[in-house]
């Protein structure tokens, strides 16, 4: 099951970044419908308007597929490392590299060659050079522990058939007192069976989501403290969007 899953995330992640880098509106066509939800502004670049630094990588955000924007609440500070979880066309990558300035280094990773080439070139496009993307999976990040100060991410875990492996790693590329801020969908207690059994739905950010209950004892068992959950919006009748922080406690 799990190794199904990994295939058909990256088949469907793979051919969005292809219509991405061959058409203008890429996967989500005209207004942004089309990608991992409907037609309401729920997913993707929409969500991005207003914030700081958007306008300068944008073709980086035109291709995101998020539930949310992970830098706005990551306090990000210069010099800082930041990995982005699952980074797809960078457009948090570039975001963050730019909040950390030329003393500071942003990481994307993810598992899609397509995905990584998309960053690649849109990195090249907006003349940053603190940024990197790191072709690897989740539940085993190419990274020492201890290397970066923040782990952020933008709907993505959700994705992961392996959660609790994901968070552990996180937890282990994070140095003592760093900040784990990340955007994910979270599924309501009520979801349906036949909703979670849904692949279609899992590739669409949905059917593999965790609850709130569950999102918290994940982070717990990893090791995070201090967790918040905070909704944002619907992205499914049977499921939200919400801003996921929390920390890794500092030595004693």
């Amino acid at each position: 099951m799990e190794a199904e899953i990994r295939d058909r995330v990256r088949d469907r992640y793979a051919e969005a970044a292809k219509q991405f880098a061959s058409t203008k509106d890429g996967c989500c066509g005209p207004g942004g419908t089309g990608c991992c939800g409907g037609a309401e502004a729920v997913f993707g670049a929409d969500l991005y308007r207003g914030q700081p630094d958007a306008d300068l990588v944008g073709p980086a955000v035109a291709a995101s597929l998020g539930c949310g924007v992970p830098t706005a609440v990551a306090d990000l500070r210069p010099g800082e490392t930041v990995l982005d979880l699952g980074s797809g066309a960078g457009a948090d990558v570039l975001i963050s590299a730019r909040r950390v300035g030329p003393t500071g280094r942003a990481i994307g990773l993810d598992m899609t060659v397509e995905m990584l080439e998309l960053a690649r070139a849109n990195a090249r496009r907006a003349g940053c050079d603190n940024a990197e993307f790191l072709e690897g999976y989740l539940e085993d990040i190419p990274l020492a522990d201890g290397s970066v100060d923040v782990v952020i991410s933008n709907c993505v875990i959700n994705l992961a058939a392996d959660k609790r492996a994901v968070l552990a790693e996180a937890f282990r590329v994070l140095r003592p007192g760093g900040r784990f801020a990340i955007s994910d969908v979270v599924a309501d207690p009520e979801m349906d069976e036949a909703t979670r059994q849904d692949m279609t739905l899992w590739t669409g950010c949905v059917a593999g989501a965790l609850t709130e209950a569950e999102y918290r004892e994940a982070l717990g068992a990893a090791g995070l403290v201090e967790v918040q959950i905070l909704p944002t919006h619907r992205v499914h009748a049977g499921a939200m969007a919400a801003i996921i922080r929390a920390r890794r406690p500092t030595l004693s």
